[in-house]
């Protein structure tokens, strides 16, 4: 197949989307977008409003009139700042109560609606590889390649407990599994873009798998 310049990559919570975006960005030289740091973003703010998470739609306004941006460092520096009205919360927006309150956030229409047109915009030029939940499903239903990666609770737990730890902050492998279940349910419960693989993704069970083994069955599909 020609080369994509449009690539999705969806996936639960600890899949490793993230990680298996951002080599397949790299390898090609294209931008990388997660999209969950612009719904982690806006549930930063919301807490730190005390707006309340249940409240549809002080959310949705809220999504309204804040700035969310990513922006790439540059220089062969494929990280990039979440600014938030102008203020870089990179270092914030992973925290428990944020990553505690995301999926009820995104589950909210309103703030759906803002961030899908945002994220539409960002690969109206192309060349970019974006990860989320609904990415091959609604954001961008048109990509040339899309990709959805699952893994097991088990594994995902894992992997999760062991960022944490790597972050230099205690975890529970036990609360860590309850809360990936929580949020699964939510995600792929939620009547707006529910978490599903489109009707055309390429589906990878990561279990067993390392990013470099994933990386590379990405590419061979890039050649068929």
């Amino acid at each position: 197949m020609p080369k994509p310049l449009i690539i999705a990559i969806d996936g639960p919570v600890a899949a490793g989307k993230s990680t298996i975006g951002g080599l397949l960005a790299q390898r090609l030289g294209y931008r990388f977008l997660d999209t969950g740091e612009m719904y982690r973003a806006l549930t930063w703010k919301a807490l730190k409003l005390n707006i309340d998470l249940e409240d549809e739609a002080e959310l949705s306004q809220l999504a309204s009139s804040t700035k969310i941006e990513l922006v790439t460092l540059g220089g062969g520096d494929e990280r990039y700042c979440v600014l938030v009205d102008g203020r870089d919360v990179v270092a914030e927006i992973h925290a428990p109560e944020v990553e505690a309150g995301v999926s009820l956030v995104a589950r909210v229409a309103g703030v759906r609606t803002v961030m899908v047109e945002q994220q539409r915009r960002l690969a109206q030029d192309g060349k970019i590889v974006m990860a989320g939940r609904d990415i091959g499903t609604t954001v961008l239903p048109h990509a040339e390649l899309k990709v959805y990666l699952g893994a097991s609770f088990a594994v995902r737990a894992r992997r999760r407990y062991q960022e944490v730890i790597e972050r230099g902050e205690a975890a529970d492998y036990q609360t860590i599994l309850a809360e990936l279940m929580r949020r699964d349910e939510i995600d792929s419960q939620r009547p707006i873009s529910p978490l599903e693989p489109a009707s055309d993704a390429r589906v990878i069970d990561t279990d067993g798998l390392n990013p470099d083994q994933v990386l590379a069955e990405i590419l061979s599909m890039m050649d068929q």
